[in-house]
């Protein structure tokens, strides 16, 4: 089964790799890595579609859950934590699971991809509802414990997503929406945290921050909700006030003292010229939305 697969395929322009300059070798992985945004762009329908549904789930109360193994499951948890500090989310809404639990992460722990069964019980153990939308995640498309959690989901009635870097993967059967990225044969023959592994990286990107522009975590291009909890991010939190309202370093930090360190309602109490009770009211009655608080029209730059 396993030589049917592109992603198990030998590449036709690596055969002589080991005898290649090291200034070859990069220049032959930077031409393969090209063709990693032409396979995306064949799937942004679905990839769109997959938002709308990650959308819904946190418009309910739900959250998006990815799973996978070995590479695959290292990027779904990567892009899960990076959800928290990025749109000040809790860490409870976009969560990653890898077969073999954490350690997996940091080592590889062989043969749990195989086991079906426990992909199951790892959504169980996420008490997984139909609010919920969960995103399989497996180069080959193929791998038992991802089919596994994708089954389980269905029973739950979340809503699946199947990413997989092969065309027709059995796993799509077990998907409400198939993203297929065929990224062809890796520079290293079957060693798919190469091209297979940066586009799903890739797409796992859009899919978590139009969703989150979806919810309106987002203002113009600024990320308008990340949490002050550090001194970098109290930074990068005035630079963010600044950038949207062309204030002073100075009127962006006592806003954002004033505002309780929220930058969305710094935002709005600046241009506005209101008190903070107003701007948090009208934050709320906006769903989150900045541009909607503001109550006016504003061209998209």
């Amino acid at each position: 089964m396993l030589e049917k697969l592109t992603t198990e395929s030998r590449n036709e322009n690596t055969y002589n790799i080991d005898a290649m300059s090291i200034k070859d070798v990069v220049t032959i992985m930077n031409q393969e890595d090209k063709k990693i945004a032409n396979v995306i762009e064949t799937q942004l329908s679905v990839i769109e579609k997959t938002i709308y549904l990650v959308i819904d789930s946190f418009q309910k109360g739900g959250r998006l859950v990815y799973i996978g193994a070995g590479t695959s499951g290292r990027l779904g948890v990567l892009d899960a934590v990076e959800c928290v500090p990025t749109f000040g989310v809790s860490p409870e809404m976009v969560q990653g699971i890898i077969a073999g639990g954490d350690k997996a992460f940091l080592q590889a722990v062989e043969g749990v991809e195989d086991d079906a069964l426990q992909g199951e019980k790892d959504l169980q153990k996420m008490d997984i509802t139909e609010a919920d939308t969960v995103i399989g995640i497996a180069a080959s498309g193929r791998t038992p414990y991802v089919i596994g959690a994708l089954k389980y989901a269905n029973k739950i009635k979340a809503h699946t997503v199947s990413i997989a870097c092969n065309k027709g993967a059995i796993m799509n059967k077990y998907a409400n929406v198939a993203i297929e990225l065929e990224t062809g044969p890796e520079v290293l023959t079957g060693s798919t945290r190469l091209k297979a592994g940066s586009a799903q990286k890739m797409v796992l990107n859009m899919i978590s921050t139009a969703a989150m522009i979806g919810i309106g975590k987002v203002y113009q291009n600024l990320m308008v909700d990340l949490k002050a909890t550090n001194k970098k991010l109290v930074d990068r939190s005035n630079r963010i006030i600044m950038d949207a309202t062309g204030v002073s370093t100075d009127i962006a930090e006592d806003y954002l003292q004033r505002s309780n360190n929220n930058v969305k309602i710094a935002i709005v109490m600046i241009l506005l010229q209101c008190s903070y009770d107003e701007a948090h009211k009208r934050i709320l009655q906006a769903d989150g939305f900045v541009r909607k608080a503001l109550n006016k029209e504003e061209d998209a730059e």
